[in-house]
């Protein structure tokens, strides 16, 4: 079946509501203390799992705002609604629609849809990443030192969040981190070669399922930040990357994983 056309079809619809509310200004809640949700999050998962299960009854969702429908079967989709909520809320134009399919646990289609800038970024396994239906491929930059990154940290709990120690470690090292607030859309520039890696933790697989997908098509490498294999449903860490400087990455984490920290933070005095 064409899993991926009817992925890309859905996308583009929930993109173009998603991109009617932000015209609106529609006003946000607070999941728990910290995490946001809008009435756009909700029409768009209602949407694409209507979409979904209309298309594909037999398959199990994973969706964010928990609309989805768990039943056993070796289909499941990822879907998240609106990724980048936060930025959404502030009219800040980076957040996108994505969602994957995995079948027996491993992730088969996935797409990623910017409807502010209109870029569809589309992967099946084993035939390749595209952006708008041209072929992407990773950065060829060899070193940490001649890279661009991207990370995240999570919208609660963040004073418990260890991720500042690698943030400042590689901002020192590289040609800067970006935090722009959006996974999958720092996946997908990973594997369009506009970012040379990505990490972060604690990401959820609605998040991460459809960009680990493209990078991988795209000549890039995914691990946790070990260097170990990974799950989208149960690694609590995630490395996407070019390939090229994978292992200096891998090794940096490591020291700062022990606690070595080659530049020390800045003084406030």
């Amino acid at each position: 079946m064409q899993y991926l056309e009817t992925a890309v079809e859905i996308a583009r619809e929930a993109g173009a509501l998603v991109a009617n509310y932000l015209e609106r200004r529609v006003p946000y809640e607070t999941k728990g203390e910290f995490d946001l949700v809008t009435a756009a999050d909700r029409a768009s998962e209602k949407l694409i799992v209507e979409r979904l299960r209309s298309y594909f009854p037999a398959h199990g969702i994973m969706a964010e705002e928990g609309g989805g429908v768990e039943n056993g079967s070796d289909y499941r989709w990822f879907v998240d609604p609106l990724d980048g909520t936060t930025n959404f809320a502030h009219s800040f134009p980076f957040f996108n629609v994505t969602l994957a399919l995995a079948h027996a646990g491993e992730v088969v289609a996935g797409v990623v849809f910017d409807p502010v800038r209109q870029e569809m970024f589309t992967a099946e396994r084993g035939a390749g990443a595209y952006l708008n239906n041209r072929r992407i491929h990773v950065s060829a930059a060899p070193r940490i030192a001649d890279s661009l990154a991207s990370t995240g940290f999570p919208s609660r709990k963040r004073h418990h969040n260890i991720n500042i120690h690698f943030y400042y470690q590689l901002a020192m090292a590289s040609h800067g981190v970006r935090r722009t607030g959006s996974a999958a859309l720092d996946l997908a520039y990973v594997a369009a070669g506009r970012l040379d890696f990505f990490w972060e933790f604690g990401l959820k697989p609605w998040d991460m399922a459809a960009g680990t997908l493209l990078v991988q098509e795209a000549g890039g490498r995914v691990t946790d930040m070990h260097g170990d294999g990974h799950d989208v449903v149960t690694s609590e860490t995630l490395l996407a990357d070019n390939a090229a400087l994978h292992q200096e990455v891998v090794a940096s984490f490591a020291e700062i994983f022990q606690g070595q920290l080659r530049v020390p933070l800045p003084s406030i005095a």
